[in-house]
């Protein structure tokens, strides 16, 4: 089969986020397909920015053919970013009949976040003769409303809007990570037949190969943490107001009376205001450092004692969740606490942690308390029900055939 695949964020191991693309893509590879992955030439989540020759620019990375399509430069959200998103559809349009004869495809899958691409998708799967899939990740334009508080009446949420009640009508198949997606996206046009949910997954070589060394500055900060006699709860990833990191602050508050350090690792918009809140707070529990490679992460996360990742309070989240933080975690076989409402929580289906309420400072304080008082066996063996839990349900090669057997369906 013939796969073309249009994700406007698509990474590589050599570019950076987003992976997801890339990990199923090799896997399709592996599998005897050809496959194709047309992307942006700019992307604010990328390390790396691909090297472009041509507004045409062609690239193979472990078998996977890549398309780089020229598009202005941005940095964050903001005008810039809504430009680059039109100069990517208008680019898709503009190169799709180059994309079919180069591509033949027999399977065109539009998967950039926001549901634009699926014009110039439907435009090339129609004349390629080819089935049209429509990958779901976050659900716009419901996340820019209900997290970034924009109106369902913007011009951009109207387009956004527009757009996925057009997939939903006219793709094949849709796919989302999001196990409950199909309950909004049946109330905007879909056929219940259409929907398989194919969560995100991890690469299990890269744990097996083993992860490479800390920077010094990091080696350097958590040896002197344990030479303390701290107890190390770790978070790694972005500083965004999505992370909900002002609640472990606050629970850093009420833990000062326990040996607990507080280990925020990463960057973000949110860093500088969570370090100047630490800084009035006075307190001397919680430490930041910068990010690590990728490569990297599965030895910081070995250091931890435990693992926290919060989300905000939002009815957004009532359609599930799949981050792949998460389960980076639950590879490290820590355990986790969870300040999370939503439609699904893998910590609490593998019992691999303590989960408590969102944005709640008093109750993921007395979660950490409480993994503190569990013996080192008791929390080894937690730990490891998270990782057998992704190796059950997580591993790529599982998940790459499941997407095909939902397109091939």
């Amino acid at each position: 089969m013939n796969i073309l695949l249009i994700n406007h964020y698509a990474g590589s191991a050599k570019h950076g986020m987003e992976y997801r693309p890339y990990y199923l893509a090799r896997e399709w590879v592996r599998l005897g397909h050809r496959v194709t992955i047309v992307a942006a030439s700019c992307s604010h989540v990328r390390v790396t920015k691909p090297r472009m020759t041509s507004s045409f620019t062609e690239e193979d990375l472990d078998g996977v053919h890549y398309v780089w399509i020229k598009t202005p430069d941005y940095q964050g959200n903001g005008v810039r970013r809504v430009a680059n998103m039109f100069a990517f559809v208008a680019q898709l349009l503009r190169y799709g009949t180059r994309l079919v004869r180069q591509c033949e495809p027999d399977a065109v899958i539009a998967s950039s976040t926001y549901p634009l691409d699926i014009y110039p998708a439907r435009h090339i799967a129609r004349k390629a003769g080819a089935k049209l899939v429509f990958e779901v990740h976050d659900l716009w334009p419901l996340t820019p409303m209900e997290l970034g508080g924009m109106s369902r009446w913007h011009p951009f949420i109207f387009l956004l809007q527009r757009g996925e009640n057009y997939a939903c009508r006219h793709a094949d198949r849709i796919v989302s990570i999001l196990p409950k997606a199909d309950e909004h996206l049946r109330q905007h046009g879909m056929a219940d037949d259409k929907f398989v949910h194919v969560p995100n997954g991890v690469d299990v070589e890269q744990w097996q190969t083993g992860a490479t060394p800390l920077p010094p500055q990091h080696v350097q900060a958590l040896t002197q943490l344990r030479e303390d006699g701290r107890f190390i709860v770790g978070y790694a990833g972005g500083h965004g107001l999505s992370n909900a990191l002002g609640a472990v602050v606050r629970a850093a508050e009420r833990l000062q009376s326990l040996p607990v350090t507080i280990v925020l690792v990463g960057h973000g918009p949110e860093k500088e205001g969570l370090q100047k809140k630490v800084k009035q707070l006075a307190l001397t529990n919680v430490v930041f450092l910068p990010p690590v490679p990728k490569t990297a992460v599965g030895s910081l996360l070995a250091q931890m004692d435990i693992l926290y990742i919060g989300w905000n309070r939002s009815p957004l989240y009532r359609f599930g969740i799949s981050p792949n933080k998460l389960l980076d975690y639950m590879m490290a076989a820590k355990p986790i606490v969870h300040a999370v409402e939503a439609g699904n929580d893998p910590v609490a289906e593998a019992g691999c942690g303590v989960c408590c309420r969102p944005e709640a400072a008093e109750e993921i304080a007395d979660a950490v308390s409480e993994l503190m008082g569990r013996t080192p066996e008791e929390r080894a063996a937690m730990g490891q029900r998270g990782r057998d839990y992704v190796m059950r349900h997580h591993q790529y090669p599982d998940l790459a055939q499941q997407f095909l057997d939902a397109v091939t369906r």
